[in-house]
């Protein structure tokens, strides 16, 4: 009987010994997997300020936020029978980051890494070398097809920049900069650059009385100025002026140029190489109004808004996405052949997401570092404004639209008549450099008169403060 004992008690241990250890192993390999799956993202040291840096991924479906109507199905859509080359492109890049085929990313270390262009380089290859996107993009048109032979590429030399500061203005300042005016131009405007100069691009102290305030104190800030460039093809210009641009960025100090060919599907460029330079040399700087030589800009009213932006509560918090400007929802891609913004459906499909139009845009510092990083992982897309849209989606951000901000220019001849129509904006496009000037030299003459005006707010908005108005029935 005992002999018997001591056989069955050898079988089990032999049989449950390795069962054990089996399922020891696999419930190892399940606790690990789920601390992977679970782990948060590594810090991100941005200037003075340690971040976290939470990408967003958007997942196919509708994805909605509080300001705006939902995010369509389409934009960024994951069926790869599509065909449009971007789509395809950025299909290939989010396919890496995407936390639940790759949750390994979490790693510390591995998605910065994973960050980097060579990631967009790479499935940029993958995609174009395949024969079947080689017979589509011949039938591109030129302009998209330019684009996209160079789309990969970021590594741009710098061609002429300010001395080793961030932008004109330098001097005796007592404090970081408030504000740094980030001006997309070209080598042939010089006009408009002198009249930026002269009017409302102003670099150092600039103050403003406090409206409504009875203490009648102060409030202002150091201003700096960069104008973004690229380079002019010499053979379609039929002369050089890289000298004459060269004197005018020894003289003035805030020439920012590349070495790309300077074009409007190129505009895109001037955003992330500028966002690069600034994330190295801007540190300190708490906002950035980037906008285009033609447009007037009420920099007064600028520093006020900006400094009444600090001054609310819980301000450092909403930094990280602080973006105003004339906000653009759910708008089509031009499919007009004359139409300079036109993108054929071949290139991209889907509707565009929530964006500010690229006429004059208002943004954090902050901000500024966070799309340098994330725009590593979203391939370049002709139009400028658009494609920081794409970046703040990743981004979990959202542009917020205030009225002030007039791309598209006054809604009224009427209103634009008034006379403190320009002391009610912070931004109106498309304006010359002798509008300018004379508009800047209107606006110092009427300072006192206008003095009481308010920043422009919605007609919608201001209908609802106003009476009910009783509408008699026609007899």
């Amino acid at each position: 009987m005992a002999r018997c004992y001591c056989r069955l008690r050898r079988v089990l241990l032999c049989v449950c010994t390795p069962c054990i250890l089996l399922f020891t192993f696999f419930l190892y390999i399940s606790v690990m997997m789920c601390m992977t799956m679970t782990g948060s993202a590594s810090p991100v040291v941005m200037g003075t300020a340690l971040i976290r840096e939470n990408t967003h991924f958007v997942a196919p479906g509708t994805y909605s936020n509080k300001s705006f109507a939902p995010y369509p199905q389409t934009f960024w859509g994951m069926d790869p029978h599509r065909k449009a080359f971007w789509n395809q492109l950025q299909l290939a890049v989010d396919r890496v980051f995407n936390p639940i085929l790759r949750p390994y990313t979490v790693h510390k270390g591995y998605e910065e890494s994973l960050s980097h262009q060579s990631v967009v380089k790479q499935h940029f290859s993958e995609v174009i070398d395949l024969d079947s996107t080689k017979k589509e993009f011949k039938k591109l048109p030129q302009q998209i097809q330019d684009f996209m032979s160079h789309m990969h590429r970021r590594d741009y030399p710098v061609l002429n920049q300010p001395n080793g500061v961030c932008g004109a203005g330098a001097k005796h300042e007592k404090e970081p900069p408030l504000l740094l005016l980030a001006i997309k131009t070209s080598e042939l405007n010089f006009k408009n650059r002198q009249a930026i100069r002269k009017t409302w691009g102003q670099a150092g102290w600039v103050s403003r009385q406090r409206r409504n305030s009875s203490t009648g104190g102060e409030t202002g800030g150091y201003v700096r100025r960069v104008f973004l460039l690229g380079k002019e093809d010499t053979e379609d210009l039929g002369v050089d002026v890289s000298k004459l641009l060269q004197l005018e960025s020894e003289k003035y100090g805030d020439i920012l140029q590349w070495d790309f060919k300077d074009t409007f599907f190129n505009l895109t460029l001037k955003d992330v190489l500028f966002w690069s330079w600034f994330s190295r040399f801007c540190g300190h700087t708490r906002f950035v109004l980037k906008g285009d030589d033609d447009v007037f800009v009420n920099t007064l009213n600028m520093i006020t808004f900006l400094q009444d932006q600090l001054n609310k509560p819980k301000a450092n918090e909403t930094l990280q996405e602080f973006m105003f400007g004339e906000v653009i929802g759910a708008a089509l891609p031009s499919r007009v052949n004359k139409s300079k913004y036109f993108i054929p459906d071949s290139f991209y499909k889907g509707l565009y997401p929530v964006y500010a139009g690229g006429g004059g845009v208002l943004y954090s510092g902050l901000l500024a570092k966070r799309l340098h990083i994330i725009s590593k992982r979203v391939h370049l897309y002709p139009i400028d404004d658009v494609y920081v849209g794409m970046c703040m989606v990743r981004l979990n951000a959202h542009p917020v639209h205030h009225p002030a901000f007039l791309t598209f220019d006054f809604p009224s001849p009427k209103e634009e008549e008034e006379t403190c129509s320009y002391h009610t904006i912070l931004v109106v496009h498309k304006r010359s450099p002798d509008q300018l000037i004379k508009l800047w030299a209107d606006m110092k003459n009427t300072q006192r008169q206008c003095g009481h005006v308010t920043l422009r707010v919605d007609e919608k908005k201001k209908d609802k403060d106003k009476p009910p108005v009783t509408v008699a029935s026609p007899q």
